[in-house]
């Protein structure tokens, strides 16, 4: 009799207050060494950021055809601890720290899943400013309702 193995939805899943996405490093994202090329991080945060958002129904398009904003990122840090490498599957969790006037603050970290094992091993951990702007590119505060529900996940944690 075979184990059955957990489904893991594609927009990712909620636990907690952290969102937790997964994907896989196809050849696209190595660099000659074999590694994944370190822009391709920002890249696999991006996507993790816009399926947690998707899955709690604020679509970024919406956002900008709706209320003429755009989210965009501010500010980021990135602490590289060990790289990741072709065919390993990739665990990014999401936490949104706090939202203030046109900003919400947010921290992301990737991990490898060893898929045998069901553990994880820490690769990067990013910080975050994401703003929120007009279409002109000024500042502006988040509409309520996206700040509503951007508060409620950050009173998860």
């Amino acid at each position: 009799m075979s184990k059955t193995k957990k489904t893991f939805p594609l927009a990712g899943l909620w636990d907690n207050g952290v969102h937790s996405y997964r994907t896989r490093i196809y050849y696209d994202k190595t660099d000659a060494a074999g590694l994944v090329y370190h822009a391709e991080y920002l890249c696999m945060a991006e996507q993790a950021r816009t399926e947690s958002l998707r899955s709690l129904g604020l679509f970024q398009r919406s956002l900008f055809k709706t209320d003429g904003i755009v989210l965009t990122v501010r500010h980021c840090s990135i602490d590289f601890k060990r790289p990741a490498f072709l065919d390993d599957l990739i665990e990014v969790k999401t936490r949104f720290k706090r939202i203030a006037g046109a900003r919400v603050f947010l921290a992301q970290d990737i991990s490898c899943v060893e898929e045998n094992l069901d553990q994880t091993k820490f690769l990067v951990g990013m910080e975050f400013q994401i703003a929120c702007v007009k279409r002109c590119g000024r500042p502006t505060r988040f509409p309520e309702n996206l700040r509503l529900t951007i508060s409620n996940i950050i009173n998860a944690n």
